[in-house]
């Protein structure tokens, strides 16, 4: 499996770019996530699409792991984003954060629902994974799935953040970022 490591901000298609902290480069270079469902750059299946909307999914979050965390690490997170969404703009799907420093990777629709696991935030929609639905016809969108390692206790962010908001609770408490990209289109 290739990954996509960190270095590169996960968020670098959104216009305004958020700097969290300059990382160390041994946290850059060490710290990786993967997906035992795609490659980076690889496809997502029907299955991690949206179920609602006629999107034709199941809504069925991608596996994830992640490993190599730095030292003082206390918690993860999870943001999954479509820079091609939202008529450019850009479109949230997924955040999750509060993950306990030992866990260090979440199964197949782990992340679809709520769990002791991690808390969920806000991506706009009702449901905690929002799986892929770019408009029919469009070439593929791009998701680019972020694991972040926080100096954060897994309880100090409040439920329902917005990828805006948690962005801001973790300025100055990111440790490192890595991200992998994976496509989807109907």
């Amino acid at each position: 499996m290739r990954v996509f490591r960190s270095g590169v901000p996960v968020f670098l298609a959104f216009a305004a770019i958020v700097t969290l902290r300059t990382l160390p480069a041994d946290a850059q270079q060490s710290f990786a996530v993967s997906s035992s469902a795609f490659d980076e750059d690889g496809l997502l299946t029907a299955k991690n699409a949206n179920s609602a909307n006629n999107c034709g999914g199941e809504n069925v979050s991608p596996p994830l792991a992640w490993s190599d965390a730095p030292a003082g690490t206390r918690s993860f997170a999870v943001v999954m984003i479509d820079p091609d969404g939202g008529k450019g703009l850009g479109s949230v799907h997924w955040i999750a954060y509060g993950i306990a420093p030992s866990v260090t990777a979440l199964a197949e629709g782990e992340g679809s629902a709520p769990a002791k696991k991690f808390i969920a935030g806000n991506n706009g929609a009702s449901m905690i994974y929002r799986g892929p639905c770019p408009p029919v016809g469009d070439s593929p969108h791009h998701y680019v799935i972020g694991v972040y390692a926080l100096d954060l206790e897994p309880n100090a962010l409040q439920p329902g953040l917005t990828r805006d908001a948690f962005l801001e609770a973790i300025r100055g408490h990111n440790l490192a970022e890595t991200s992998i990209v994976a496509r989807y289109s109907r």
